[in-house]
């Protein structure tokens, strides 16, 4: 061949391979209201960054009449490009070759680019859409499989891995998603479960339809298997870049610093009645976040799921900080096993990467009854207190209102290793509400002993100062000073410097 015949060769065969299944099936792919593997990584990353890794791979499998059906790339795009100029890996499995099925051989690409991820310090995003392992393949897939999730675990904690579910996600697959950080699903359009409907049927003799099962719903509102939750590809793609903006690219670096234009020390009048003078009544507390924060922009994570305590993104002064907070306006901010477990992971989040904790806490306690007690409140409200105490990044803790016994304690409290206490001239800070206290202490005195006993309690307890008194709350501030004094404390936080005892690893509450 001479030099044209031998680029010529290359234009054609590089085509062939980035028609994926061809022009057939990415019609079909497009008919499904889903895009292709190459048109989502065109989406997600900078225009004209991508750059393709084993575009030519093939798999070996000659059983079934698989070696009659050989495809340049079996099934699944790898690369890495760049979101707002920093780098990132990707990878994304092609439905319409083979219907994404993992193959030993495309398991093989994957790791490699996951391995290149960890080498390079870059977070690695993978998009789902998958018919699971490929059956003719047999254990080679399933060890492929295996191979994927021992590089999630590996890369956990050093650098970010998010997920998208853009189709099906069935079966073991599940399993690498779940060891990510962030999982995203379509709505209507993404599903997610170990087994299907027709294997639960014949089982359990239940009949459920896989949207029911395993959509996005389910797993954004239910079963808290996923962060986010949004109506369409293009929008899913583009709030995973939104992410990333607040996320270091590894464990051994800062978030980036956004440019401020938002003044540090503005005033926040509408704190001053954010809380209601009835301590029984709810407010919002993204009524109290918003306003806070740099341009009032709130980035939550899990807004369907455990809705009595928030969690998310934003920035102060810049600064990338995450954000915990008990929401009184949803069974009225208390702890329970579901908000436990979501807080507690997204602490630990926050704390391998490195970005400051800011918890704003109104909580009246644990949710009582046999349903929480018989499903491991307390160990899974151990997790929490675990979550904070093992953090060793910059915490700051607000008090607004109520601050109740041990559910006090959990939420960053001076003593499990806040950096700085503040309160609000409102706060309560006691073992338990006068009233509980007061059928305690006086349960045989009459109703109108037990009313002047309970002033008393709110007078002596139902306050921050006696907290204070004992340097358990570092300072009370005017509600409108909050966003200065929260960026003021991380300020004087920045160059923290702890460690905890060289261990392998704690033995967390699970």
């Amino acid at each position: 061949m001479n030099r044209e015949e031998v680029y010529a060769r290359f234009e054609e065969l590089d085509k062939r391979a980035a028609q994926g299944g061809g022009l057939d099936k990415i019609e079909k792919q497009h008919a499904s209201g889903r895009m292709t593997a190459r048109e989502r990584i065109d989406m997600l990353l900078d225009k004209g960054t991508f750059c393709e890794v084993d575009k030519f791979v093939n798999h070996r499998c000659t059983r079934f009449g698989m070696d009659k059906k050989q495809i340049p790339g079996d099934g699944v795009v790898c690369g890495y490009g760049k979101i707002d100029g920093r780098m990132v890996f990707v990878y994304a499995y092609d439905f319409t070759v083979h219907g994404g099925s993992l193959s030993e051989t495309n398991a093989a690409k994957i790791v490699k680019v996951q391995q290149m991820a960890l080498k390079t310090g870059a977070p690695i995003i993978g998009l789902n859409d998958s018919g699971g392992a490929r059956i003719q393949e047999g254990v080679s897939s399933l060890a492929g499989f295996a191979s994927i999730f021992y590089q999630n675990t590996m890369a956990s904690g050093v650098i970010p891995q998010l997920t998208a579910i853009l189709g099906p996600c069935a079966g073991g697959a599940c399993y690498s998603p779940a060891l990510t950080d962030f999982i995203f699903m379509v709505d209507e359009k993404s599903h997610m479960f170990i087994t299907g409907p027709d294997v639960v049927k014949a089982v359990t003799n239940e009949e459920v339809d896989k949207e029911t099962l395993g959509g996005a719903y389910t797993h954004s509102n239910k079963s808290g298997v996923a962060h986010f939750m949004y109506s369409s590809e293009e929008q899913t793609l583009m709030e995973m870049r939104e992410l990333l903006s607040f996320l270091p690219s590894n464990n051994m670096e800062d978030a980036p610093v956004a440019q401020c234009t938002d003044d540090v020390n503005r005033k926040v009048e509408s704190l001053q009645t954010v809380v209601p003078e009835d301590p029984n009544q709810p407010y919002d507390i993204k009524d109290v976040i918003e306003p806070v924060v740099d341009d009032n922009y709130f980035f939550e994570v899990m807004p369907h799921f455990a809705k009595n305590i928030v969690v998310g993104f934003a920035r102060l002064a810049g600064q990338t900080v995450g954000i915990v907070a008990n929401q009184p306006a949803f069974l009225a901010g208390v702890l329970d096993i579901d908000s436990s477990d979501k807080a507690a992971r997204f602490i630990r989040f926050c704390d391998c990467f490195n970005i400051p904790l800011v918890t704003i806490e109104d909580v009246p306690g644990f949710l009582p009854g046999t349903v929480q007690e018989h499903g491991g409140i307390i160990r899974h409200g151990a997790k929490i207190v675990y979550a904070y105490a093992e953090a060793t990044v910059p915490k700051v803790t607000l008090i607004t209102r109520k601050a109740y016994g041990g559910a006090y304690i959990v939420m960053s409290s001076k003593n499990t290793g806040a950096d700085v206490c503040m309160a609000w001239p409102q706060a309560e800070i006691a073992v338990m509400g006068a009233s509980g206290a007061v059928n305690i202490l006086y349960r045989k005195a009459s109703a109108e002993e037990k009313a002047a006993a309970a002033a008393a309690y709110e007078e002596e307890f139902s306050n921050p100062y006696r907290t204070a008194e004992r340097g358990l709350i570092d300072e009370v501030i005017m509600p409108r000073d909050t966003r200065r004094k929260l960026i003021c404390a991380l300020e004087m936080c920045r160059n923290k410097n702890q460690s905890n005892p060289p261990k392998k690893h704690g033995n967390m509450p699970l």
